[in-house]
């Protein structure tokens, strides 16, 4: 009777195999033509003096033609000298730094859209360092494709230590989902990191994004693009546009900014969202009473250990391909031990979400 328990993996299994399917159709996009089409860059920040410039470098040095995007800055009330960090930067091209006509990141980035002049938005945060042919790609895929969303590849920077690998494997974790369920037509999630979507496709969409929530800005909007038009989100995959970002530097950091993702999943309407949240929560509480059982009842540990087996299959399928993907299959041995924390990790964050304040921060 307690093998019977495995047949509750089965959605998981059906889910998590789906989304790896489509990262077998990834193919690499290679510019053959040059985009002529103007971009607006917009960079919300709060608090970022140090980190800006360097982000700001990397705009300076992009080979895109400068004729053809313009950079808009938007100060979200920092406390710091980010505003005249940002005033004081040189750039040949169109450069505006204006302050937030509000508050929050997603207020920001309202702020810099309204005062751009861009057909396609391109959303980076502060703390992030892009490529040099990051603009240059962006054009040249959305020429030739026309779609309403770009959605970028991720990848957070590299650490020592298992805090910093578990982050890592994490995060692969999450794009390889991104990634393959983009890829099956049915985009779950994205990362307002890196991502492109048309100036007017976002005052189409802009009143579905919550504004009293902290964060959201990128999975709402995709949502709402996607209930419209979901074969109007696509998803490039080129190291051209690979956007690279900080991780977390301490574990209480790391808890509240996954609590502020996760606490946003009860106003999710996208139902395909909604049911891969649901089933993979509890698909976690599963293992959980199954090992709590197992306590009591040394036999339930051997159901334990099949169960774990069985789920780690397309957790590992998904994650290697994204670890080959990244350059970062140096990660893998570590995938066992994440693989016995991420249960309780995951009720962490859960429980931490309860106990986060809606507030507008980044």
């Amino acid at each position: 009777m307690p093998w019977l328990l495995l047949i509750l993996l089965l959605p998981y299994l059906y889910l998590l195999m789906r989304i790896y399917n489509g990262l077998l159709s990834i193919k690499q996009f290679h510019p053959e033509k040059h985009g002529t089409t103007f971009l607006s860059v917009v960079v919300p920040c709060r608090d970022e003096e140090k980190n800006l410039p360097f982000l700001l470098s990397d705009i300076s040095s992009q080979t895109l033609d400068n004729n053809l995007f313009e950079l808009i800055i938007v100060d979200d009330n920092s406390g710091d000298s980010t505003f005249q960090a940002a005033s004081g930067f040189s750039h040949t091209g169109i450069k505006k730094v204006i302050r937030n006509r509000g508050t929050g990141k997603k207020t920001a980035i309202r702020t810099g859209i309204e005062d751009s002049a861009g057909e396609l938005i391109i959303t980076i945060d502060a703390d992030c360092r892009i490529e040099r042919t990051f603009l240059e790609t962006l054009s040249s895929f959305y020429s030739g494709n026309r779609p309403e969303m770009i959605i970028c590849p991720v990848e957070l920077e590299s650490g020592r230590g298992f805090f910093h690998r578990f982050q890592e494997l994490e995060f692969l974790s999450l794009q390889g989902v991104t990634a393959g369920s983009a890829l099956c037509g049915d985009p779950v999630m994205c990362n307002g990191a890196g991502l492109a979507f048309t100036r007017e496709s976002y005052f189409r969409h802009s009143g579905d994004l919550h504004y009293e929530l902290a964060s959201g800005d990128d999975i709402f909007l995709l949502h709402s693009i996607k209930k419209e038009s979901p074969e109007k989100i696509s998803w490039i995959e080129s190291e051209g546009v690979k956007v690279t970002t900080q991780q977390a530097v301490s574990l209480a950091s790391f808890i509240r900014q996954r609590a502020r993702w996760i606490s946003k999943t009860g106003h999710y309407r996208d139902t395909s969202a909604k049911v891969l949240a649901i089933v993979t929560f509890v698909t976690i509480l599963i293992q959980l009473a199954i090992l709590g059982a197992g306590i009591f009842y040394p036999s339930m540990l051997i159901v334990f250990g099949a169960f774990v087996a069985l789920k780690s299959v397309p957790d590992f399928l998904i994650l290697h391909n994204t670890a080959t993907r990244y350059k970062k299959r140096n990660l893998l041995p570590w995938f066992l031990p994440s693989q016995l924390i991420y249960p309780f990790y995951v009720t962490a964050i859960v429980l931490s979400a309860f106990f986060t304040k809606r507030t507008t921060e980044f």
